[in-house]
C-alpha cells in the first residue's frame, strides 16, 4: 500500500512545487492515519496545506488504494526537530545554528552559511568551515528563541561587513 500510495500522492506534490519528505499510514483505532510531510525552498504557507489536503483527499477518494476502511489524512510540513539528510534539507537550513554529528567522530555546532548539492559552509565560532555532505551526518536545527539578526547590538556572526553570499565551494582558507 505505500508504495501505492507514493505513486498517487508524490505527482501531486510535485504539481504544487512541493517535496515529498515522508508518507506513513499508521492504525488510529478504527481508522488510519495518512500522514503527508511536504515541503519547498522558501517554506510551506497554510494555502499550500490546504490545497494539497484537498487535492490529495479527492485523489484517495476516487481509487481504491485505501480500500473501504476510513482515513484521516493529515498534510503537513516538517517540524524544526526534521534531522537534515539530504542537500536540500541542508539548504533550507541556511541562516539556522545546527548541531550535527562528523562522519569520523565527534559533533560539530555552527550556523549554515551556504549548502548546494555538494557541501555545506557552517560558521563556526566566526570561521568558516567546508564540509563535503559524506563528513557529515544526521543534521539538527537548534532552536534559538533570539536569532542574530534580532540582536540589537551590530551584525552576528564571522564579523565580515561584506553582503556577499557564501561560495560553498570553499571555506576560509580556500578548500
Amino acid at each position: 500500500m505505500q508504495a501505492e500510495l507514493t505513486r498517487l500522492v508524490g505527482p501531486l506534490v510535485a504539481e504544487q512545487g512541493l517535496d515529498l519528505e515522508e508518507l506513513d499510514v499508521k492504525p488510529a483505532g478504527r481508522r488510519r492515519l495518512v500522514r503527508v510531510v511536504v515541503d519547498a525552498d522558501g517554506g510551506v504557507s497554510l494555502d499550500d496545506v490546504a490545497s494539497l489536503n484537498q487535492t490529495v483527499s479527492s485523489a484517495l477518494d476516487d481509487t481504491d488504494v485505501m480500500g473501504n476502511a476510513p482515513y484521516v489524512l493529515e498534510v503537513t510540513s516538517p517540524g524544526v526537530d526534521r534531522p537534515l539528510t539530504e542537500p536540500r534539507h541542508w539548504r533550507r537550513a541556511t541562516g539556522r545554528l545546527v548541531r550535527t554529528a562528523l562522519a569520523d567522530g565527534g559533533q560539530v555546532e555552527g550556523r549554515v552559511v551556504a549548502a548546494d548539492d555538494d557541501a555545506v559552509v557552517l560558521e563556526i565560532a566566526g570561521r568558516r568551515r567546508r564540509f563535503g555532505h559524506g563528513e557529515l551526518g544526521r543534521g539538527r536545527v537548534q532552536v534559538e528563541f533570539r536569532r542574530p539578526e534580532e540582536r540589537v547590538e551590530g551584525r552576528a556572526g564571522s564579523g565580515d561587513d561584506d553582503d556577499e553570499p557564501a561560495d560553498p565551494g570553499t571555506d576560509e582558507a580556500g578548500n
